[in-house]
C-alpha cells in the first residue's frame, strides 16, 4: 500500500510516493521536499481520526499505527501551520514558508475563525489583490472584477447596508495604493497586519475551571491564555511560556505549575483525553520554539537566513532590475505615448495647417477672382466712363452742333423771313405790274374797240366812197363776221388786220405792229404763268422749309 502526495503550485502539479509503513516524519519530510520547504519546524499534517477527532500526525509512529480514518483505501492529510512566529518579518525566512502562512491565515479570517474588524478586513482584501494579480492597472481593471473574489468576511459584509460593488471600490482604492509591491512583499504585509489580531495564531479548547465553570484555553506562541466562554478576544488569564514551569495532565485534568513555586497551579478539566494530549503536544511545541527564539541562531539556520537574505537581496535585485526595466519601459511607453500623442498633435496641426492653407488658397484664389473682377468691373466702369466721357463729349458736341443747327436755323429763319418778305414784296409788285397790264389789257381792249370803230366808220367811209365798187361776198362777211378771237387775239390786231387788207402800207405797219404785239402779249403770258408756277413752287418749298423748321425748332425748344 501506497501513500500518493499530490502538489499543485502555479499550475504544476507534482506526484510523490511512499510506502504506507513509512513514519510519520518519513511522509512529513517527503511533502516538505515536495514544497520545498526548510523551516519545517512550523508545520505538520493534520488528519480527522476514526472517531471524526483532528489531529496531528506523530513523526515517530509508522503511519498506518496512527488511527487514521480511511475512505476507500484512501487517507487524507492537511499540510498546515501548527505553530506560529511571534513576528513574521524576523522569523520567516523562505518565501514558501512566508506563502503558506499567508494562505492559511487568509482562509482563518475568511472562514471567520480568526475575527478581523471590517477596515482591517478591507486593507487585508486590498493585500491579497495586489499578491494575486499584481499591480494595478486601469486600463485592464474591470468593475466587477474582485466581486467574484472571496475577499471580505461574511460577517463583515453582512454587518453593512452595502453592495459587493461598493465594497469593491473601497478595496480598490487601497489596492491601487500598492503599486509596485511584488508578491511576497504584499503577503507579508498582510501578515503582519494579521499577527495584531486578537485571535491570531491562537488554538483554542473548551475547558472547565474547578467551579465547572465553561472557559476557553488559547494556545498562542507566547503561551497560554484563559478566555470566559462569551469572549475569545481579551483573556481573562494569561501564562507566558516564561513563567510555566511544568505542564502535565490526568486523565482529563490538566495542570499548569508556574514557575513562582509559592503561585498556587493552575488546574482545569477537558472533555476528551485526547484533547488533553493535543494540548499538551502544543503546549510543548510552542514552549520549545519559545526558548529556541530566546537563544542563538543554530548553524542551519543561520545558514537558511544567510541563503535566504542573499536570495531576498538577489531577488531585490532582479526586482529592481525588473522595476528598472519596467520603469523604462513604462518611460518608453510613456514617451511613445507622449511621442504619439504629439505626431497626433503634430498631424492635427499638420492638417489643420493645411487646411488654413487649403482656406487661404482658397481665400486668395476667391479674392483673385474678386480681384479679376474688380479688375473686370474697373475696366468696365473705365469703358463705361470713357463711354460716358465720350457720351458727355458727343453730347457737348451735339449740343454745340445743335447750336450751331440752332444758330443755322435761326440764320435760316432768318433768311427764310427775308426770302419770305422779298417773295411778299416781289409778289406785290407781280401783282401790281398783274394789275398794271390788266389795265394794258383793259386799255389795248379799249383801243381795240376804238379800232373797230374806226375800223368800221373807214370802211364804211370807203363803200360810200368806192360807190360803185361791190364788196367781195368774203370781205363782206369777214366784217360783219370777224373770225373768232384766238388766245393771241386783240381788238388792236384785228384793227390793223382790216387795214392792212385795203393798204399795202398799212398792211405791212399792221403786220409789223401785229408781230411784235403778238410776241409780247404771249411772251408777258408766259412769263406772267411761269412766275406764277414759280411763286407756287417756292411757297410751297418756303412752305416745306418753315414746317421743317418748327419742327427742329420745338425739339431745342426749352422747358
Amino acid at each position: 500500500m501506497f501513500i500518493v502526495i499530490t502538489h499543485i503550485e502555479r499550475n504544476t502539479v507534482q506526484w510523490s510516493v511512499i510506502a504506507w509503513r513509512a513514519t510519520g516524519r518519513d511522509l512529513f519530510e517527503l511533502v516538505c521536499r515536495t514544497i520545498g520547504l526548510r523551516e519545517t519546524w512550523y508545520f505538520g499534517l493534520q488528519y480527522e481520526d476514526s472517531k471524526g477527532f483532528i489531529s496531528w500526525l506523530k513523526l515517530d509512529k509508522k503511519v498506518q499505527d496512527q488511527s487514521i480514518q480511511k475512505n476507500h483505501q484512501t487517507a487524507s492529510f492537511m499540510f498546515l501551520a501548527k505553530f506560529y512566529p511571534e513576528e513574521v518579518a524576523e522569523e520567516l525566512v523562505q518565501e514558501v514558508t512566508q506563502h503558506l502562512f499567508f494562505l492559511q491565515v487568509k482562509q482563518a479570517i475568511l472562514s471567520m475563525d480568526v475575527y478581523c474588524p471590517p477596515e482591517a478586513s478591507v486593507l487585508l482584501a486590498s493585500y491579497a489583490v495586489q499578491a494575486k494579480f499584481g499591480d494595478f492597472d486601469e486600463d485592464t481593471y474591470k468593475p466587477g472584477m474582485l466581486a467574484s473574489e472571496d475577499l471580505l468576511p461574511q460577517r463583515v459584509i453582512d454587518q453593512y447596508q452595502m453592495t459587493l460593488e461598493m465594497w469593491e471600490e473601497r478595496i480598490r482604492v487601497w489596492y491601487a495604493d500598492h503599486r509596485g509591491m511584488s508578491r511576497d512583499e504584499a503577503e507579508m504585509e498582510y501578515l503582519k497586519i494579521a499577527q495584531d489580531l486578537d485571535m491570531y495564531g491562537v488554538n483554542y479548547f473548551p475547558i472547565l475551571n474547578k467551579k465547572e465553570t465553561e472557559l476557553w484555553l488559547g494556545v498562542t506562541a507566547l503561551g497560554l491564555n484563559i478566555y470566559e466562554k462569551e469572549n475569545k478576544l481579551q483573556p481573562k488569564t494569561t501564562f507566558t511560556w516564561s513563567e510555566i514551569r511544568h505542564i502535565s495532565f490526568d486523565d482529563k485534568k490538566f495542570i499548569i505549575k508556574p514557575v513562582d513555586k509559592n503561585a498556587p497551579n493552575f488546574v482545569f478539566f477537558s472533555q476528551k483525553v485526547r484533547m488533553n494530549k493535543l494540548i499538551l503536544d502544543l503546549c510543548m511545541g510552542n514552549h520549545d520554539l519559545f526558548m529556541r527564539r530566546r537563544k542563538p541562531d543554530s548553524m542551519e539556520l543561520q545558514q537558511m537566513k544567510a541563503a535566504a537574505k542573499e536570495e531576498k537581496q538577489r531577488r531585490q535585485v532582479q526586482r529592481n532590475r525588473l522595476a528598472r526595466e519596467k520603469q523604462l519601459r513604462e518611460e518608453a511607453e510613456r514617451e511613445r505615448a507622449s511621442m504619439e500623442q504629439r505626431l497626433l498633435q503634430y498631424q492635427e496641426e499638420i492638417r489643420l495647417a493645411n487646411e488654413a492653407l487649403r482656406r487661404s488658397e482658397e481665400s486668395a484664389d476667391l479674392l483673385a477672382e474678386k480681384s479679376r473682377v474688380a479688375e473686370e468691373e474697373a475696366r468696365i466702369l473705365s469703358q463705361k466712363a470713357a463711354e460716358a466721357e465720350q457720351e458727355i463729349a458727343r453730347l457737348r458736341l451735339t449740343a454745340m452742333r445743335k447750336d450751331e443747327e440752332k444758330v443755322t436755323l435761326e440764320r435760316k429763319t432768318r433768311e427764310a423771313e427775308l426770302l419770305t418778305a422779298r417773295l411778299v414784296e416781289e409778289s406785290e409788285k407781280r401783282a401790281a405790274e398783274a394789275n398794271k397790264l390788266k389795265d394794258e389789257l383793259l386799255k389795248a381792249r379799249a383801243a381795240e374797240k376804238q379800232a373797230k370803230e374806226k375800223l368800221l366808220d373807214f370802211l364804211s367811209r370807203t363803200t360810200s366812197y368806192n360807190g360803185s365798187t361791190t364788196a367781195s361776198p368774203i370781205s363782206s362777211v369777214t366784217a360783219l363776221y370777224p373770225p373768232p378771237l384766238s388766245p393771241g387775239y386783240s381788238p388792236e390786231l384785228a384793227i390793223l388786220e382790216s387795214e392792212a387788207s385795203t393798204s399795202p402800207d398799212f398792211n405791212l405797219n399792221i403786220t409789223s405792229y401785229d408781230l411784235i404785239a403778238h410776241g409780247d402779249a404771249d411772251q408777258l403770258s408766259l412769263e406772267i404763268e411761269k412766275e406764277r408756277v414759280d411763286y407756287l413752287e417756292k411757297s410751297k418749298h418756303l412752305q416745306n422749309q418753315l414746317r421743317e423748321l418748327r419742327t427742329e425748332i420745338a425739339v431745342l425748344k426749352v422747358g
